[in-house]
């Protein structure tokens, strides 16, 4: 053995030494001491055999621990990517991000036994539901409710249960069709609800359901369109005008919500999407929406409403089949805490303070991602854009933003070269520039962004 590779050999830091590293000190927060102790171990014996057969001339720490994060990152197929897309609630890269206090009492209950189905009071088996009932009647005047996997499952189940071989009365305007080919018409087949359509596209009147409406009608049901809008010569009824007329007919009234908020958004400029809290008002027995969209909280679809309704959809055998874990109900109780406070609901729900945050703010940290990256040597600039909601959430309702663009005659290879780094970046094109909106990145990944975008440039 020459000189130069038992010097080599004899500089090759101890794994103690790695593991006191700050940048491993940070993974030992997401991965076990001893699995991060193997990982360095086989790094460190891997570098030993590119020594012995002379592919290292030097050693540096820094790529040492570099190779343990990618190793580490890169056991799991389902990883954290950097989201500069500018697309909130981005279905693709897993819509909302979860409350800090939402994964503190995930943690909490996952790590520990608990009361899920335990009335400590009563000393007997209790229901698993009632954490999220409670919770919701805090926020919402109803008497009822009962969460599934997803909003999907949701619709599907209050069909199955209070509409099998009856009528559904529903606007055509109304029949939508959501990401995965989720449409209306096909999933009351599948529940066994016969689909009665009135109006048209553009025009339904209450004359419209009060003419459909016979012995054999469930309920009327009013799919809200938050996935894309009709404008012109148009006419719907209100879910009051359908309440009263359920009423009386003495027929229960359904309404789709699709994505559900608790905020009401309209004061900070998006006029498009009723709160929960409106439509419960407004007269609908049946409320259904999704968890992890405007609500910013775990997957899932709720039902909420009439408690005679919620009790017979509660009995339904398929409710097993579609119900949610106690860690998606531990993600949803402290989520839905925080909006007994709207003022802490918008800063502490990321969905939410994403999608209100003003141009301004968004302004100011794009200017500090500018400064870091000139330090870098890297030319890029400011621009004004329009972020989406995303999600199916609040169409045409663009946001103003502020973007990083760097202008490359070869942005798909750049694009592909971002993916590639640790963690990924997802970036948008537009024209010639490789755009990152800053309104979708957390303050902790603009260092990891910067090193991404030097590392491939």
């Amino acid at each position: 053995m020459n000189l130069d590779k038992s010097k080599l050999l004899r500089n090759i830091p101890a794994v103690d030494r790695i593991l006191k590293n700050e940048r491993i000190e940070t993974l030992l927060s997401n991965y076990s001491y001893s699995l991060v102790r193997e990982c360095t171990r086989k790094i460190l014996n891997r570098l030993r055999d590119k020594i012995l057969k002379g592919y290292v001339s030097e050693i540096d720490e820094d790529k040492i621990v570099e190779e343990i994060e990618k190793s580490l990152n890169q056991r799991y197929s389902l990883r954290p990517v950097i989201n500069a897309t500018g697309v909130v609630i981005h279905t693709n890269l897993g819509r909302a991000i979860l409350p800090d206090e939402a994964i503190k009492h995930v943690i909490e209950i996952a790590t520990s036994y608990s009361n899920l189905e335990y009335d400590l009071e009563k000393g007997q088996r209790g229901k698993r539901y009632v954490h999220i009932v409670d919770a919701i009647k805090k926020i919402v005047d109803v008497s009822g409710a009962v969460v599934v996997n997803n909003n999907a499952g949701a619709v599907f189940l209050c069909l199955n249960t209070l509409a099998r071989g009856k009528e559904v009365i529903v606007s055509r305007g109304e029949l939508v069709e959501i990401g995965g080919s989720f449409r209306i018409p096909d999933v009351m087949t599948q529940s066994g609800a016969i689909l009665k359509e009135v109006g048209t596209t553009n025009k339904t009147r209450l004359s419209d359901y009060e003419n459909a409406i016979n012995e054999n009608t469930a309920f009327l049901l009013k799919v809200h369109r938050s996935n894309f809008k009709i404008v012109g010569f148009t006419e719907e009824v209100s879910i009051r005008e359908l309440s009263n007329l359920g009423k009386q007919k003495g027929i229960p009234v359904m309404v789709d919500l699709g994505s559900g908020c608790f905020i009401d958004l309209k004061k900070y400029g998006f006029f498009l999407e009723p709160s929960v809290q409106e439509v419960v008002r407004e007269g609908a027995d049946i409320v259904t929406f999704s968890g992890d969209k405007l609500l910013g909280g775990a997957q899932a679809g709720f039902i909420i409403g009439r408690n005679d309704l919620i009790e017979q959809i509660s009995k339904n055998p398929l409710m097993r089949a579609l119900r949610v874990d106690k860690m998606t109900l531990a993600a949803l109780e402290a989520t839905l805490m925080l909006y007994l406070d709207e003022k802490e609901a918008i800063e502490k729900i990321p969905t939410l303070r994403m999608i209100v945050e003003s141009p301004e703010k968004i302004k100011k940290r794009a200017l500090k991602i500018l400064r870091m990256l000139k330090k870098e040597g890297i030319d890029a600039t400011l621009k004004e854009d329009v972020s989406m909601p995303g999600g199916g959430s609040l169409p045409e309702n663009g946001i103003k933003t502020y973007v990083v663009a760097i202008k490359t005659t070869q942005t798909e290879e750049f694009m592909k070269k971002l993916r590639k780094t640790e963690p990924p970046v997802i970036a948008r094109i537009k024209e010639d520039f490789v755009i990152f909106d800053v309104r979708t990145l957390q303050e902790k990944e603009i260092p990891l962004l910067v090193k991404a975008v030097k590392q491939v440039l």
